[in-house]
């Protein structure tokens, strides 16, 4: 995920340095403060670190221009926030216009209900609490899939974390060189548990525990992320590199725990 979408300052940074993409050469830093809302002298401060990190080159008394290596970092942010506003609107919003959810309580057809995501679920609970809330089309009992529609406001959802556990190969132990006490540490955060490759499926027998799945790990972790779900991929040390590059390419950041008791 963008920086910008978890950090006020990153955040900010960007949006000066947009301005001065927009308006250089000639570089009003009263203008931008007030586009931006902050103070001049924010500003100032903003654009000498730009300048430092060789994002923007000065050319002269409030002359300014962005650099290719200033417009590479915008556009490597830019990208992530678009993925993830396109993540909000076609996957939580849109499939949400009409959708299915598990009801908490007796619903009545017509019933306002307030919409939350847990474990990865839509629910609805009746009634108009919560920022986003929509109308029942069903009739539904405690526990039943309820159709809803007329969606408003956005559902309160915050991304998972992923840990990618990664399990020595058999030749090197495998399973039986695992550090047991920090992937059952690793695995009780978890909402979710899955496995890549023999060695991390024999590792999780080891515990009396059988992963969600133990095909495409990487794939189901990223979903499960955007889900507000946490999810631990038990991995072998050679398909540990595939998990991670299939997160990176979702744009879900992710935690490498080695957990076994010999290095690799």
């Amino acid at each position: 995920m963008s920086r910008a979408l978890e950090d006020k300052r990153t955040a900010t940074r960007l949006r000066v340095l947009v301005e001065i993409a927009d308006r250089q050469p000639a570089v009003s830093q009263g203008e931008i403060a007030e586009a931006v809302g902050v103070t001049s002298q924010a500003v100032s401060e903003y654009i000498r670190e730009l300048v430092a990190d060789g994002y923007v080159e000065k050319e002269g008394r409030s002359r300014y221009r962005t650099t290719k290596e200033g417009v590479d970092w915008l556009f490597r942010e830019v990208k992530s926030i678009r993925q993830f506003t396109d993540h909000v609107t076609e996957d939580v919003l849109q499939s949400v216009q009409e959708d299915a959810a598990l009801a908490t309580d007796r619903i009545e057809a017509g019933d306002t209900v307030s919409l939350s995501l847990r474990e990865g679920l839509l629910h609805a609970t009746p009634g108009e609490e919560g920022p986003a809330t929509g109308t029942a089309t069903t009739t539904a009992e405690v526990g039943q899939d309820v159709s809803v529609t007329g969606f408003e406001g956005v559902i309160d959802m915050s991304p998972g974390t992923v840990t990618v556990c990664q399990v020595p190969r058999a030749r090197n132990g495998g399973s039986r060189a695992v550090d047991v006490e920090a992937l059952c540490t690793a695995l009780d955060a978890a909402d979710l548990v899955v496995a890549v490759g023999v060695e991390a499926v024999a590792a999780l027998r080891r515990l009396d525990r059988e992963p969600a799945v133990s095909l495409a790990g990487g794939a189901v972790a990223a979903e499960a992320a955007t889900k507000g779900q946490n999810a631990v991929v038990v991995a072998s040390v050679d398909e540990a590199g595939r998990v991670a590059d299939t997160l990176r390419d979702r744009n879900v950041t992710y935690e490498l725990a080695p957990i076994g008791t010999n290095d690799e």
